[in-house]
């Protein structure tokens, strides 16, 4: 554990992860994880080793999975041995765990002894029958961080990374405003894009950012008509298969900031940016620490619940005062305040 983190201080510091380092500082002494074998399924990349650095520092027998389709960089997985993690590859690993830390669902048929941590929201629907407690990472206002501010930011980043780096009067046209579409939406209109988004009409849009009816199929196709940019961010399977046609017609950019393949099997990858892998899994920290760090905190914590049996079975919304607690620790850090008022106030307007 001492090497990963001398490997990762030459990246980040304590202060770019603050609800980590707090979790690690008590579980380096409580060591709530000594014995427990835990398999972790969160998108491998370089800030990832932050969250495994601390479920070691908390004793746990770590195992690293890459599920099916979901993309990570191959040069940190391999050398993830070096500093005492197994890793699990291109099968769902046989063998029992005492908790499974799971990313889009990948690994609902992992045999768990307490239970399931799941990250995205797409992921429910492959837990929704589970009889063990299942802790929904993304049902929380802390995703918000990673969402909202971590993937809109790094949209813009990867779009930059592959040349395009003027958004200004540019017509981009999202597919879902949940977090990851709105979030979206909210740095492309602050990058001075025409924004829209389609989803259902009851929804509240971000500043600047205009709302197309999903149930308007002739809206819908109108914006795809004239766009310089169209991207899927529903988190559902081939929903936007009927727009295909449409789509491959209006020469614009395609990108997809889901997991899964939203565009269905006659839009070839090869048409969508990144090969139609989240666009922004194409960066080498497709997330900044500081926007993840809630997130990953929160997957650990719910790893713990999980094995101290504290949740019942089914799916489980992360208590109120844990993400409290957890925001408290960013504050602290005195490094996202902006963010955190932003993130607060959407939440106690609800």
């Amino acid at each position: 554990m001492n090497r990963l983190i001398r490997f990762l201080a030459d990246f980040y510091s304590p202060e770019d992860y603050p609800a980590l380092a707090a979790q690690m500082r008590q579980w380096k002494k409580s060591k709530p994880f000594a014995g427990v074998k835990i398999l972790d399924a969160t998108p491998v990349f370089r800030n990832t080793m932050v969250k495994y650095a601390v479920l070691l520092a908390g004793g746990a027998d770590l195992y690293v999975s890459v599920g099916k389709d979901i993309p990570c960089d191959r040069e940190i997985l391999k050398k993830l041995p070096e500093f005492g993690i197994k890793i699990n590859e291109g099968k769902i690993p046989a063998g029992k765990f005492d908790a499974v830390a799971d990313c889009a669902g990948r690994h609902a048929a992992v045999n768990s002894a307490c239970g399931y941590v799941e990250l995205t929201r797409s992921g429910l629907e492959y837990y929704r029958e589970c009889q063990q407690p299942v802790f929904s990472v993304d049902s929380g206002i802390l995703k918000l961080f990673e969402t909202k501010f971590g993937t809109g930011e790094s949209f813009l980043r990867a779009m930059n990374h592959l040349g395009y780096h003027d958004f200004k009067g540019k017509k981009i046209v999202i597919f879902g405003g949940g977090k990851v579409g709105g979030g979206t939406a909210f740095y492309c209109a602050l990058a001075g894009a025409e924004t829209f988004i389609i989803d259902r009409e009851q929804l509240i849009p971000p500043e600047n950012v205009r709302l197309i009816n999903s149930a308007d199929k002739k809206a819908v196709c109108n914006a795809l008509n004239n766009a310089w940019c169209i991207v899927s961010a529903t988190g559902l399977p081939g929903v936007l298969a009927e727009y295909v046609p449409t789509i491959a017609a209006s020469h614009a950019l395609i990108a997809n900031m889901g997991v899964e393949n939203e565009f269905g099997e006659t839009l070839p990858a090869e048409k969508i940016l990144n090969n139609n892998q989240p666009l922004n899994f194409m960066l080498d920290e497709p997330t900044k620490i500081n926007y993840i760090d809630p997130s990953m905190a929160l997957s650990n914590a719910g790893l713990l619940m999980i094995l101290q049996k504290r949740l019942p079975a089914g799916i489980n919304l992360p208590p109120e005062d844990l993400e409290m607690q957890i925001i408290e620790t960013l504050r602290s850090a005195g490094k996202m305040d902006n963010e955190i008022n932003s993130v607060l106030k959407g939440y106690r307007s609800k």
